[in-house]
């Protein structure tokens, strides 16, 4: 059978599924949000391996012992749609499949997937990241200019990494300060993220539902240029309609963003609607396949794709290879940061946007001596 341009032949069966949890480290410890406490420095992303045909795959898998049990031994072509997407009974395995059979076609992942029209990974493709690193790691601080200095030094950290586009926490009075006096910081930070990014850059703002609409509008005010508003509040029509009405009325033309958390399952009519302009689903749930199809939805109807990532560090590198599928697909979400035994050097962060390797699979390597020692102390093999 032929699945997105490969031939597998009736005898290839998935032969083995290891799975362990693999020690990360960020860039610096990730503070809290508008909700949240600390994130921490030390995710631990959950990466599975599996051998098919002596092609090994591997990626982000939050499967379970059992699940793999009843995978194995079955024939390859069963867990692929014609396009190569992943069939939804086999996503807690999506990643390490897409992997391999991007491995097995010799291609990255990108090309099984990219439009006619869309360059190839042998092109050099760059796609848009930004820095979403910039927590509330003033909280210590007691005065407004010397937070904004603090998180202005943190932006420029990320400029000396190869960003130029940067997405701010904000929401500190939602929980964590005073309201009018949280508000008066966030409002200060942007403004100090905004000098780093310069004329060139994009920032947004993502509030994790931690503003009202009115406390929305007044950081508009103030900040009238960012480029998107994230989950500035849960989800309401008729709240966004009034943000859009008060936009236009005074001029201002940052994007509506949503979808990261606990969704609307209205989200996509309210996109389709032209009320909602950036949609943001998890990379790894729903997942890469389901993007391909909310992607193409969100295509016909003019609304724009941002799927976010964030904790597993190896996110990073899944992400922009929907960008060749996708045509409104705007920025891969970055959290720097290494995991043991995954080699990420093929993936390069400079001015503004991050270039897709023209290697097989997602183009990362893995240490596979590494991960069997962190499979013996936490994980499992079947197979």
């Amino acid at each position: 059978m032929r699945i997105a341009g490969v031939e597998l032949s009736a005898d290839l069966r998935l032969e083995s599924v290891e799975w362990a949890r693999l020690p990360g480290e960020r860039l610096r410890e990730a503070g809290r949000n508008a909700r949240l406490g600390v994130h921490g420095k030390y995710p631990e992303p959950p990466v599975a391996v599996v051998r098919i045909g002596g092609i090994v795959g591997f990626g982000l898998s939050f499967i379970r012992k059992e699940t793999a049990e009843g995978m194995i031994g079955t024939p390859v072509y069963e867990f692929f749609e014609e396009n190569g997407a992943v069939k939804e009974p086999y996503r807690s395995l999506e990643f390490p499949l897409l992997d391999w059979l991007g491995k097995a076609a010799g291609k990255p992942v990108y090309d099984l997937f990219r439009r006619a029209d869309a360059p190839s990974a042998a092109d050099g493709v760059r796609i848009p990241c930004y820095d979403t690193s910039l927590y509330f790691d003033d909280l210590h601080l007691e005065d407004d200019p010397a937070a904004a200095e603090w998180m202005r030094r943190e932006a420029e950290e990320g400029k000396s990494l190869g960003h130029r586009h940067f997405k701010i926490k904000v929401g500190r009075g939602a929980r964590w300060m005073d309201p009018a006096a949280g508000l008066k910081r966030d409002i200060a930070v942007i403004r100090a993220v905004a000098e780093v990014a310069g004329p060139e850059g994009k920032v947004m703002i993502d509030a994790n539902n931690g503003y009202t609409l009115n406390q929305l509008k007044e950081v508009l005010r103030q900040t009238p240029d960012l480029y998107w508003v994230e989950e500035a509040f849960h989800e309401d029509r008729v709240l966004y309609e009034d943000l859009r009405e008060w936009m236009a009325k005074h001029d201002i033309r940052a994007m509506i963003a949503d979808g990261e958390g606990d969704a609307s399952p209205h989200l996509m009519d309210w996109a389709q609607a032209g009320v909602v302009d950036v949609v943001q689903y998890d990379i790894i749930v729903p997942g890469f396949s389901a993007w391909l199809g909310i992607g193409a939805k969100l295509d016909q109807c003019g609304a724009l794709s941002a799927p976010h990532s964030y904790g597993t560090i190896i996110g990073n590198y899944v992400g922009g290879h929907l960008a060749g599928a996708i045509r409104g697909f705007q920025f891969v979400e970055w959290d720097e940061g290494d995991v043991a035994g995954v080699d990420r050097s093929a993936y390069r962060v400079e001015d503004g946007a991050v270039t897709i390797p023209n290697l097989p699979g997602f183009g990362l390597g893995l240490d596979l001596e590494r991960f069997a020692k962190e499979r013996a102390a936490s994980g499992w093999r079947i197979g």
